[in-house]
């Protein structure tokens, strides 16, 4: 009985880890429907860049496997009704640590970058820090069909 309680809660821990897997911000990486479609350009000048942060999603991936995991931890403690309240208690406890690790675990760094347009307006992107800008830097701003921008050297 010990040995299934653990491999269920290795089984919960893992299955935390991979829901946790989150979309990537990044300007180089496109989807697999966005490398299907035409995409637009406008060009501009770098104005302002920021670092700013990508919250975390909260799918409930994460409030679930923890759950999962601290009941059955804490079904291992004690017994009888003693047994019963340590799953409980674990399970609640499991499911808020478990849904502020997943938060915590899919936050990304990013930039925010401003961008003057040739055209004259002034275009904001938020994206992940896979390449360098600098203040002044000539860029092209790429516009997705389905509402994406990214910014390119």
């Amino acid at each position: 009985m010990k040995i299934i309680s653990q491999l269920l809660v290795l089984l919960c821990s893992v299955s935390l880890l991979v829901g946790c897997a989150s979309r990537s911000q990044s300007a180089k990486v496109y989807t697999q429907d966005q490398a299907k479609m035409s995409h637009s350009v406008v060009l501009g000048t770098v104005t302002r860049i920021e670092a700013v942060t990508i919250e975390g999603s909260k799918s409930g991936v994460g409030t679930v496997g923890g759950g999962v995991a601290g009941g059955v931890l804490g079904s291992m403690v004690g017994g009888g009704k003693g047994s019963i309240l340590m799953a409980v208690g674990g399970a609640v406890a499991g499911a808020v640590g478990g849904s502020l690790a997943e938060e915590k675990i899919t936050e990304k760094n990013a930039l925010e970058i401003e961008v003057q347009l040739d055209t004259g307006g002034i275009q904001l992107v938020v994206q992940e820090p896979d390449e360098e800008f600098a203040i002044g830097d000539r860029v092209r701003i790429v516009k997705g069909a389905d509402g994406s921008s990214r910014v390119r050297h």
